[in-house]
Formats: C-alpha cells, structure tokens, sequence
C-alpha cells in the first residue's frame, strides 16, 4: 500500500458508492464516460485478449466494452465490485494492484482514478502489469469540475464563518497528468479533456446528485461538524446570483480528462533525434535561412 499522506478517505468513498447504489445512482456521467471510450477504443486496430477495468463504480463501461466485440476477457477490479454477466470480478485496491507483470493487454478505468492517494504509484503499478504495447485508457474528473459550487462554498464559509474549509475535492490538473504518465514510463501519451455542463433548478438538485454518484466530500481534511444552515442559504444565494442562465437555471461544470498511454515495445512510431530531418524548415517555409550572428536587414 501507498504510504503517502492520504488525501482521500478510501473507506469512507466505498461506503458512499454502496449507499448511492442502494438508494437508486445518478450514471448519466458515467454512461456518457462509457460511450465515449467505448467510441474511443474502437477506432484501435487491434484485439486485447486480457482486459480489466479498474475501479469503474458500476458495469456501465463493461457492458459498453462487452457490445464491442474487442475484447475476448475482461475482468471487473475493484474493492466493491461484482460480477455480471459479461465480465469477471476480482477484488482488487487500486492503489495496491494483484497483476503480475506484463500479464495484461488493456486498463480500462472511468471515473475511478480521481480518488487514488498516489496516482503515481497506480499508473506505475498499471505499466508494469501491461504486457508490451499494452493500452491504458482511463477518463478522471478534471480539476476544474464544479468550480461553481466550490466558489460560492469559500465565500459563503468565508462571510459567515470568518473561514473556509475543503468542501469541494480538489482534482489533478490536466497539465500536470501528461507528466505523470511520462514519469510512470508509459510511451506516447495522450491527454486531453472535455467539459460537461449540466444545468439544475437549484444548488440543492447538484447536492442531490453528487450523493447519488457517490461523489459527495470524501478529503481527509474535511471539516467533521455538521455544515450550519446559515452557511448553506448563503452559498444557495451566491451560486444563484453567480451561475445562473437568463432563464434562471444553474450551471455546474464537470471537467472529463482522458488519459491514454502504451507500454513501450520496439515497433511503437519514435520521435526522429535532432539533427535527422532531410528537409531544412527555411525551405518548407519559403523563407531565407539566416546564420548565427546575421542580422535580418543585413
């Protein structure tokens, strides 16, 4: 297991998604998510004999994955995960991962990676388990998702409490992932993201969901007494005034980031070493190539 600080509390994550299934989910970002990999992953030319998703809270990206016909096995890795009838299940920390090495061809993970302690350690962990030009493919909740509340939470907080605390989970930023996967030794890597815009009657419908996502503050450092109901109708005003559309709904963001990287293998394209190019950049441009210590009107 990971020995750095502990930003999320894992436990407390796993119970909230147990519960959000219990009382009915909210999917529709994770279906969305599904769909969008499962478009993603089809344009690859190629079959992945052994697949896992990790850590994906339900089945909506295996049963998306299991319709596109591209993956022969495909097993469920998660602490609270369960099989079905389209893929197997093992029991499995994300951030202490049972794979051995070079066993698998595909890593799949929707909406799951955003709440591993050491992200580094993970991505380390799922290169080491691909087999060679083995795909990761995950899609995380990007650091700008739900500015809107986060906002109007500080300064309700700050004018009602003289202080704020972490209310909102803080997410990776998109451009410090394209370095992580690089640092964990994954070869062409990819980043980019996407933003959601879902739009609610009130501040109260956003709460709602997230619960029903099981995405509700799970930070170590969150504030343990209960939330006071002046600091609640505060941020209610404030997320109205800021964020609401001429026809008076509000906007909440949800920033999707997609990570994609292989495990290196001697036939993946390679960037050309300097100096190997066979056409100078002036003549491509149609300009004049001036040498070191010309001046231009010279």
């Amino acid at each position: 297991m990971s020995q750095n600080p502990a930003i999320f509390d894992r436990r407390l994550l796993r119970a909230r998604q147990s519960r959000a299934r219990a009382l009915g989910p909210a999917t529709f970002l994770l279906d969305r998510v599904a769909e969008e990999m499962g478009e993603r992953l089809s344009v690859v030319l190629r079959q992945f004999e052994r697949a896992v998703d990790l850590g994906t809270p339900n089945d909506a990206l295996r049963r998306v994955l299991a319709a596109g016909g591209k993956i022969t096995t495909l097993v469920a890795a998660s602490l609270s995960v369960t099989a079905d009838g389209s893929s197997l299940a093992v029991a499995a920390d994300e951030e202490a991962l049972p794979f051995a090495d070079a066993s698998l061809d595909l890593v799949v993970s929707a909406l799951a990676l955003q709440f591993v302690n050491d992200l580094p350690g993970t991505l380390i962990q799922i290169k080491r388990a691909l087999k060679a030009d083995g795909l990761l493919l995950a899609a995380m909740i990007g650091g700008d998702s739900l500015s809107e509340l986060r906002e109007a939470f500080a300064e309700a907080e700050s004018e009602i409490e003289g202080g704020i605390s972490p209310r909102v989970s803080s997410f990776a930023d998109i451009r410090d992932l394209g370095a992580l996967l690089q640092r964990a030794g994954f070869a062409l890597p990819v980043i980019d993201s996407d933003r959601v815009t879902v739009r609610y009657d009130n501040p109260l419908a956003l709460m709602h969901d997230l619960r029903a996502m099981g995405a509700t503050n799970i930070l170590t450092e969150r504030r343990r007494t209960p939330l006071k109901r002046a600091t609640l109708q505060k941020m209610l005003e404030i997320y109205a005034r800021r964020f609401a559309d001429a026809d008076g709904r509000l906007r909440a963001t949800f920033e999707i980031v997609w990570l994609t990287g292989w495990a290196p293998h001697e036939n993946q394209q390679k960037p050309l070493k300097p100096g190997s190019a066979s056409r100078r950049l002036a003549d491509a441009l149609g300009a004049r190539e001036i040498s070191t210590g010309e001046k231009a009107g010279d």
